[in-house]
């Protein structure tokens, strides 16, 4: 017979602690109430005539979803008052020391997007499908770096590289795939050439304990140098069989490509972005499932630890930053096997940059890491679609919003974010 009372059942850390305050991060209500305002001066002060079409559907789905048009103006005054009403929710939590759920970020998101959607695009049409399925397309590069940047940092090394990778494996696809004819060995030369920068990243960051910032740096500058070098000695003088590689090109998954809206976005893309779906969740399945990843949190987290229950530290640290190098150059691939035709010049654009942007907006995580990339990928996509259908938005101000976005997201939606304890830590053994 059991003598338990109720409230020794309580769990220790449901019981309430009288006189302790919770300290919240004030970062959510203070963005959401921020862009709400520029919201409201936006439509307050630039007000748009006519109607804003979405169009939700393209020829080939086997079922059309209608359209929707909605009057531009009041529909935007309309998510100003929602967009209101959930900044007032935000700072209500945080005056109770609560924090702000991600479903109200979410909310929020998708409705600020929506309103100033609707008054950007006031008297033209939005296709959604084309919109989305871009946004996925160009985040492509994005994710396959942020993923290699979380691998490495989860172990304990600070992967500033991710730049060179990227720009390593975009050479390597040009001129290997243009060699061969062949996508496929491209791409696998790509991953070759992101694995050979991690590997003097892991020579002096592992085994010559120099500070791997400085090395990350200096690789980037190197890997710009000599492409730019090859570029013009090699590429240039034979462009026709040393960069014009073949392309990837869509390929439609039967049955799954002819859903309505779902389809043409995610099953109707080409092998890379596939690759990217694999990718994504087998990097996500071996970190959390896995001996090997808890064997890799737990040298980026306390390699002494570790050490002493007989984890090789530095070897594991070895193995990761090379997977994590053969990934990100993955990513390089997309440039020149599915985007352009040929590698160009520092062609990758500081790519790699906003890839560990992704990697600390996403908390090394690598689903936060995808969806932070992925949100970059549609700002650069909204850029483009605006500025094709005539949008009133001052082109200065179209080619800074990617990154205003992702500025916006790291510096206000990330709230405290803590890097694996040992990250750019060297471990000397004894």
């Amino acid at each position: 017979m059991s003598t338990t009372t109720p409230e020794a059942s309580i769990p220790l850390d449901e019981t309430p602690l009288a006189g302790v305050t919770t300290i919240v991060d004030k970062k959510a209500p203070v963005l959401l109430s921020s862009l709400a305002l520029l919201l409201l001066a936006i439509v307050a002060i630039w007000p748009q005539s006519g109607d804003t079409t979405f169009r939700l559907a393209v020829p080939s789905d086997f079922a059309q979803l209608p359209t929707v048009t909605v009057p531009s103006t009041p529909t935007a005054w309309v998510v100003v008052v929602v967009c209101a009403l959930c900044a007032a929710w935000s700072v209500a939590l945080y005056s109770r020391h609560r924090g702000t759920p991600l479903w109200l970020v979410v909310v929020y998101s998708v409705a600020w997007v929506f309103g100033f959607l609707t008054w950007a695009a006031a008297g033209g049409t939005i296709p959604v499908v084309g919109l989305l399925s871009g946004s996925l397309a160009l985040a492509v590069p994005l994710v396959f770096g942020a993923l290699g940047g979380v691998l490495g940092e989860r172990s304990g090394v600070v992967n500033i590289a991710i730049e060179g990778q990227l720009l390593a494996g975009a050479f390597a696809a040009a001129m290997i795939g243009s060699v061969v004819g062949s996508t496929w060995a491209g791409l696998i030369a790509a991953s070759v050439a992101g694995v050979l920068v991690a590997l003097i990243l892991g020579l002096f960051a592992i085994a010559y304990f120099v500070d791997q910032v400085i090395v990350g740096v200096v690789l980037n500058v190197l890997v710009v140098g000599l492409t730019n070098f090859m570029f013009t000695q090699v590429l240039v003088p034979n462009a026709d069989t040393l960069n014009s590689p073949p392309r990837f090109h869509a390929v439609a998954i039967p049955v799954l490509g002819d859903i309505p809206l779902i389809g043409p976005i995610f099953f109707r893309q080409t092998p890379i972005v596939y690759l990217l779906y694999v990718a994504v969740a087998l990097v996500t399945w071996s970190l959390y499932r896995t001996k090997w990843g808890l064997r890799v949190r737990a040298v980026g987290e306390h390699p002494m630890a570790a050490d002493t229950v007989g984890i090789k530290v530095n070897r594991t640290r070895w193995r990761t930053i090379l997977i994590a190098g053969a990934v990100a150059g993955m990513g390089g691939a997309f440039y020149t096997l599915v985007s352009v035709p040929q590698f160009n010049r520092e062609m990758t654009g500081g790519a790699g940059f906003i890839a560990l942007a992704a990697v600390i907006f996403g908390k090394w995580d690598p689903i936060r890491a995808t969806l932070a990339a992925l949100l970059f990928g549609f700002a650069t996509n909204l850029q483009g679609v605006l500025s094709v259908i005539g949008s009133p938005v001052p082109s200065q101000f179209m080619l800074m919003l990617p990154y205003v976005v992702t500025i916006f997201a790291v510096a206000g939606l990330v709230g405290k974010s803590r890097a694996p304890a040992a990250d750019g830590i060297p471990y000397r053994k004894g």
